[in-house]
């Protein structure tokens, strides 16, 4: 009997979804966001797919409910709950500035504000010994609180509660007991790290989008027991790795990113079977633009990370978004052209698309422009409206006195540069040369743009892969069930002896498993990362770096040296080192299915037509090829366009392209 994984995006335009059988290819689907309830998009974009749903032997998803969540301001009211004393650190948060010289710098919005910050008394010492016990009697007015307004979320955030809970696990107690319908966040359940405003920060944010993503997921797993499925729901982390629904549950703020790492995982994946060890990821949608980094065939993972100036102290992939996808809006500011962030989403989404959008999208101009054909989406099933398009270019191009080519290809190169910049962010700004990387382009719209980034960032090659409209969620396929596990531990490390050390490694590795197989586990398909932050002694900050299964001192200190080089330029070989953190990830093994190759098909049957296609200004006879009936090792010179269902890619003139064994389309100049 065949059975299937199955995994899904949920995007600001489409929702994608990937399907491996047990027996044969993969196969994809794309479905229109249905931005009400997006678990309804998922549900029929999979019945579609695989009618039968008891036949999926294991589904995933990435969802960006939480993110979307916080950027609009969307989360639930939350009280915050600190030592006595302490009410002002949140409020108060760090003095840094990462703009100097900004003269009306404001600090980032807090989500919780001071009136809802409650002190109760009860303190530790730094070593666990009990100064103050914890006083009951101050949670009475904060559970009234709660219950006379409304209040639907708590985080609790004590003094040193990273290294010692109990008086946390008490204060939950208290108030899951009075409040059994509210959600209740303890920051070291979180966070168990030093630093109490990060920590607070952590707690607050996994509060505040609690409830949404909760809710969410419960009418997720409804709607789709109700259809049949019997195999649980996973949500992909901003880790890179899985966790069950019921876990993702209960932290919520770990699924944050959830869906464009997706697109990241799908590289590292690309990385192993192409053994190409650095690429530049970049994933365009129709809503957001995502980059990230592979390493050495690694994920480029962060243990701090921050959305809108608020820190979070949780592993994450490194991933910088801004708004530029093939929904963003074109728009005049006092009469300069301007491109996103605004998107027009999945509706009334671009005006092309016939659902009411009067404003230019960058989806626009590629279909005015020839790019794009009326039936290049979904292999056809959804047709495009040419002359709407050109209404919507056409209404701003004459305000600033262009043609409407002119001003369609105008904000292409407006969207390119400002991707082109966030590019160099990454990579020039941190050091990279970009050049020395295979640029990989996904998402909808990511392949149409793919060769013009190249060239801006002088890339020599450009990869495009199989079904890149769906990678992101192919990308969820191809990782683990992951859980991370950290440990303070600031100590010299000339003090620290390797027996010390691994006896600490040990008890977070029996603390992993010990989680693991309370998710379903077999022990026997266990593996571990271990990792250490480090610093200079007088640093503020630290580096993460790995550690070998036989911690062996010397090296560790030694690849601290070596990470720092490599990070700032610079190291003290004879500087003292010191650790501040011990980590362990914990990697649960799934069972992945190779990615399985397409027949090779007659070259001939391969060209669709041709088009007249704009590049600078001209109009060029372009050849249109489906990508599905390419064969292996197949050459052709642009200027050429390439449909699949997922995405279009444009070849333009200067640029060949090459079909790979593996069915990946390779670009070059």
């Amino acid at each position: 009997m065949t059975s299937y994984r199955a995994s899904a995006d949920i995007g600001g335009t489409f929702t994608d979804l990937v399907v491996e059988p047990s027996d044969g290819p993969v196969f994809v689907g794309k479905v229109a966001t249905t931005p009400g309830d997006p678990a309804k998009g998922v549900v029929e974009g999979l019945t579609q797919l695989v009618p039968d749903l008891s036949e999926v032997a294991f589904f995933v998803h990435g969802t960006t409910v939480g993110l979307n969540a916080f950027l609009e301001r969307k989360g639930e009211r939350v009280l915050l709950v600190t030592t006595a004393g302490h009410r002002d650190g949140y409020t108060i948060a760090r003095g840094n500035r990462h703009s100097l010289y900004q003269l009306r710098y404001r600090k980032p919005e807090l989500i919780v504000p001071r009136r809802d910050v409650h002190e109760v008394r009860g303190r530790l010492a730094w070593d666990g010994a009990v100064l103050e016990p914890l006083c009951e009697q101050d949670f009475n007015p904060i559970i009234d609180k709660a219950k006379a307004e409304g209040i639907r979320a708590v985080a609790v955030c004590l003094l040193h509660a990273y290294a010692f809970p109990d008086q946390e696990l008490q204060a939950g107690e208290l108030l899951q007991a009075a409040l059994p319908e509210v959600s209740i966040t303890l920051s070291h359940q979180v966070a168990r790290e030093w630093r109490e405003y990060e920590r607070a920060s952590s707690a607050v944010m996994n509060a505040y989008i609690a409830p949404v993503v909760q809710h969410y997921l419960a009418s997720l797993e409804e709607h789709l027991r109700s259809r049949g499925l019997t195999a649980g729901v996973h949500v992909m982390q901003s880790s890179g790795g899985v966790i069950s629904a019921a876990a993702a549950r209960r932290n919520p703020v770990f699924t944050l990113l959830s869906g464009p790492v997706g697109g990241s995982m799908a590289g590292t994946a690309l990385a192993e079977r192409l053994g190409r060890k650095n690429l530049l990821c970049v994933d365009m949608g129709g809503t957001s633009f995502d980059l990230s980094l592979v390493l050495d065939g690694r994920a480029n993972i962060t243990q701090e990370s921050e959305l809108d100036g608020l820190p979070l102290l949780m592993p994450a992939v490194d991933i910088h978004t801004i708004g530029t996808g093939g929904g963003s809006i074109a728009w005049l500011d006092h009469g300069a052209v301007r491109v996103g962030p605004q998107s027009a989403g999945a509706v009334p989404g671009s005006a092309c698309y016939g659902r009411g959008g009067v404003e230019p999208t960058v989806t626009d101009a590629n279909l005015h422009l020839g790019r794009l054909g009326e039936r290049s989406l979904l292999g056809g099933g959804m047709t495009l409206d040419a002359s709407a398009a050109k209404r919507a270019i056409d209404r701003l191009a004459r305000q600033v006195a262009l043609t409407p080519t002119a001003f369609a290809e105008g904000i292409l190169s407006i969207s390119n540069a400002a991707m082109a910049d966030a590019m160099r962010t990454i990579t020039v700004s941190q050091g990279v040369d970009p050049r020395a990387f295979a640029l990989v382009a996904f998402g909808g719209a990511g392949p149409m743009a793919a060769a013009f980034l190249a060239e801006e960032l002088d890339i020599a090659e450009v990869l495009i892969p199989q079904f890149p409209g769906t990678l992101s969620a192919w990308g969820m396929l191809q990782t683990d069930l992951r859980l991370d596990f950290a440990k303070g531990f600031f100590h010299p490390a000339a003090s620290v002896s390797q027996s010390a050390l691994e006896a600490l490694y040990a008890e977070l590795e029996r603390e992993g498993e010990s989680a693991m197989l309370t998710e379903g586990v077999d022990g026997r398909r266990l593996s571990y990362q271990r990792s250490v932050d480090m610093r200079y002694v007088g640093q503020e900050y630290s580096i993460t770096v790995p550690v070998a299964a036989a911690v062996a001192l010397h090296s560790v200190i030694e690849d601290f040296h070596a990470a720092h080089q490599q990070r700032y330029g610079h190291s003290n070989t004879f500087a003292e080192t010191e650790f501040v953190n011990l980590r362990v990830a914990v990697l649960g093994s799934l069972a992945h299915r190779g990615q399985s190759h397409r027949p090779t098909q007659r070259q001939d049957a391969a060209l669709l037509g041709e088009r007249r296609v704009v590049f600078n200004g001209a109009a060029h006879p372009t050849p249109v090829f489906a990508r599905d009936a390419l064969a292996s090792s197949q050459r052709f010179e642009g200027p050429a366009i390439v449909e699949e269902k997922s995405a279009t890619t444009v070849v333009p003139p200067g640029w060949r392209a090459l079909v790979d064994p593996a069915g990946h389309l390779l670009l070059s100049k």
